[in-house]
C-alpha cells in the first residue's frame, strides 16, 4: 500500500497580518506551518499504514524552505518525501498548481506505484478545497471530499470504505483504488511523535525536483501562466459590532432578551426534512 500525501507550508494564520496599503496577507508577519488539515492527512496515512502495512510518501510545492513541513510529516511518521521546487511554479493558483503536483505524482508513481492520495480539507490560507480534486481529475482517479473516517481499506479487492461529512448528515462510500481523499480535522488526533521519529526527521534530506526533472510538462500550464484566476479585489472585512445590550433590573433584561429572541425566532426553528 502505498499512500501519497500532498502537503503545504501556510502561514500562521493566528499572527498574521493584513497589509494595510496592499489588503493583502503579510507573510512575513507569521511564521511557515506544517497547513493543520495536511498535518490530519499524514496522521491518517500512519493510521492506515498501521493496519495495510506499505509506504508513506508526502508532497509539497513551494519555495525551499518548505521542506521544514516534509520533515514535520517524518516525525508524523511518513517515511519519504518529495518537494518540487522552481521559479517557473511562482503565482500558481489553484489549477496550475492541481496539474504541477499530479506531474510530480506521475514521477512517484513510477518508482512506486500509488494506492490512494490523501490531501488537507482546504489550506488556511487559500481555503478553496480545490486542489484535491483537481488532482484526482488530473490523475483520472475518483475524489471523495469531506472524510472523517477511513473505516475498511480492502486491498484484496483494491477497494475503500469511506465515511464523509455532509451539510445535513453523513454519507459511507465504497470506492474503488487507486483514490482521492480530502479529511477534515475530526478524522484523527494528530499523536506526539516518538523520539525515533525526531530523530529521523532532524536528519532526513527530501527528494528535491525542478521542472526540468519531471516529465512530459506543458509549462503554459504553470505558474502565472496557466493560472487564469484573476483577483478583482481584496479587502479587509469590517469588525463584527456588538450585540445589544440588556439594560434595567434582572426582569426587565429577561423581558428584553425573550423579545430579541421573539424577534430572530426564524433563525432557530428547525425545518423538517423532505
Amino acid at each position: 500500500m502505498h499512500i501519497v500525501v500532498c502537503i503545504k507550508q501556510v502561514p500562521d494564520t493566528k499572527i498574521i497580518k493584513i497589509n494595510p496599503k496592499t489588503n493583502t496577507l503579510d507573510r512575513r508577519s507569521a511564521p511557515a506551518i506544517l497547513n493543520p488539515y495536511d498535518a490530519h492527512a499524514v496522521q491518517e496515512a500512519v493510521k492506515i499504514k498501521g493496519k495495510t502495512g506499505g509506504t508513506i510518501s508526502v508532497l509539497s510545492m513551494g519555495p525551499p524552505q518548505a521542506t521544514a513541513i516534509i520533515k514535520k510529516s517524518i516525525e508524523i511518521g511518513a517515511d519519504r518525501g518529495y518537494l518540487i521546487t522552481d521559479r517557473a511554479f511562482a503565482g500558481a493558483d489553484t489549477l496550475a498548481t492541481s496539474y504541477a503536483l499530479s506531474k510530480a505524482l506521475e514521477r512517484i508513481g513510477k518508482e512506486l506505484p500509488v494506492d490512494m492520495v490523501i490531501c488537507g480539507k482546504h489550506a488556511i490560507d487559500g481555503d478553496t478545497g480545490q486542489v484535491g480534486p483537481g488532482i484526482a481529475r488530473r490523475m483520472d482517479i475518483p475524489p471523495v471530499t469531506n472524510v472523517i473516517e477511513v473505516a475498511e481499506v480492502n486491498q484484496e479487492e483494491k477497494t475503500v470504505l469511506i465515511k464523509r461529512k455532509l451539510s445535513n448528515g453523513y454519507e459511507l462510500i465504497q470506492s474503488e483504488l487507486p483514490c482521492l481523499l480530502t479529511v477534515e480535522k475530526e478524522i484523527n488526533q494528530i499523536e506526539y511523535s516518538p523520539m525515533l521519529n525526531m530523530i529521523k526527521a532532524a536528519r532526513y534530506e527530501p527528494t528535491i525536483w525542478a521542472v526540468s526533472d519531471l516529465e512530459n510538462v506543458d509549462r503554459t500550464q504553470l505558474g502565472l501562466k496557466g493560472s487564469p484566476t484573476i483577483v478583482g479585489k481584496m479587502f479587509t472585512p469590517p469588525r463584527p459590532e456588538g450585540g445589544k445590550r440588556l439594560e434595567g433590573s434582572p426582569d426587565e433584561q429577561v423581558k428584553q432578551l425573550m423579545d430579541v429572541l421573539m424577534e430572530k425566532k426564524d433563525l432557530f426553528t428547525i425545518q423538517p426534512s423532505k
